[in-house]
């Protein structure tokens, strides 16, 4: 007994040695796999004959259909001195966005490569297809306080291609980059064009509760035979109130060239507030309420008299019965000047939709 007793207390305590090893390779393991899936049916009560819901929403765009809005698997991959990610992506999230590239560049989500310049500093120079600098909502619908999009993170990019320079400080706090792009949402450049665009970030966080950013853009779109300057500034603080209760404050401002080598500039600006409140870990409601001023039609185009001006609000109710599985519920309304949504082929100056979205991160 006494010998079977040793015996099992030595394969015990191999066991436990075993599995911290196993514990230590993996956690020293520069490479990781993960990936995402988030499901949605949204049904718009203007009930589109094409089943497209209004062409500035890039995100949970189609009506009265069980459908993907992004689906990708990630591979990442992270050492003192280097880091790249490569991210492969599907549904209608790519379908809309990255309409306008070629072949299979329609599926990269994301796809760059990084190296830390100086052994001292935290000093990054990342190359290739990145996350965009602008605004506080991602592509990833998890990683939002609402089930769909603000209207200004569907009017601005989701993802840039070029090069960046980032510095952060030891303690985290600050982080300054800054870019040069192949253009405004876009990885290969337009045709004609021979000039860089160029942007900007400085992220503040002062403790683990608030987060302030301002970022900005400045470049051209066009070819060189049509350029327009563009100067887009994106400001946002993040505010985590209480332990329950959370403020997200946006304000984007920008101008374009009313005409090539012209001194007139035309203008949008689009404010947003989101109020998110989480009783406990499984549950959390937001309010949205946003507005969207462009009567040029710089970056929504509508033909009307007083071009974009919207009002929209949305409420949605977010449950989280494992951490890895996000289920939202959203009704959004939206009000226009002027009438830009069509119902039963007439011209409507409202738009009203409620979306289902099921996530789940592994």
């Amino acid at each position: 007994m006494k010998i079977s007793f040793l015996a099992a207390a030595i394969f015990m305590t191999f066991a436990a040695t075993a599995q911290d090893s196993v514990q230590t390779i993996n956690s020293t393991n520069p490479l990781t796999i993960s990936g995402y899936v988030e499901g949605y049916y949204s049904y718009d009560f203007n009930q589109p004959s094409n089943n497209n819901r209004p062409d500035f929403l890039y995100n949970f765009n189609r009506h009265n259909e069980f459908t993907i809005n992004l689906g990708f698997i990630k591979a990442a991959y992270v050492t003192e001195r280097t880091r790249a990610n490569l991210a492969a992506g599907v549904g209608t999230y790519m379908n809309a966005n990255y309409a306008a590239e070629p072949g299979v560049l329609k599926y990269i989500l994301e796809a760059n490569a990084g190296y830390k310049l100086s052994s001292k500093n935290n000093l990054w120079f990342d190359i290739g297809i990145l996350p965009s600098h602008i605004g506080f909502e991602s592509a990833i619908g998890k990683d939002n306080w609402t089930l769909t999009r603000s209207l200004v993170a569907e009017n601005t990019p989701y993802f840039e291609s070029g090069a960046k320079l980032t510095y952060t400080t030891k303690d985290g706090k600050l982080l300054v980059s800054a870019m040069a792009l192949n253009g405004w949402q876009r990885i290969s450049r337009v045709d004609g064009n021979s000039l860089m665009s160029w942007g900007t970030q400085v992220t503040y966080k002062p403790t683990d509760k608030f987060t302030f950013n301002y970022s900005t853009f400045i470049g051209t779109d066009k070819p060189d035979t049509a350029r327009l300057w563009r100067y887009h500034n994106n400001l946002y603080g993040i505010f985590q109130i209480t332990d329950k209760v959370g403020l997200i404050a946006n304000l984007d401002y920008g101008l374009e060239q009313n005409s090539p080598n012209s001194n007139k500039l035309n203008q949008w600006y689009t404010p947003v507030a989101i109020l998110r409140i989480t009783p406990n870990s499984n549950w959390a409601i937001a309010i949205r309420g946003e507005y969207f001023s462009d009567q040029n039609g710089v970056i929504i185009g509508t033909g009307t008299a007083n071009g974009f001006k919207t009002f929209s609000g949305s409420v949605n109710l977010d449950y989280r019965p494992l951490p890895a599985i996000l289920l939202r519920i959203e009704g959004r309304h939206m009000n226009s000047k002027d009438a830009i949504f069509t119902k039963e082929n007439m011209a409507r100056n409202n738009n009203s939709a409620i979306s289902f979205s099921t996530s789940i991160a592994f």
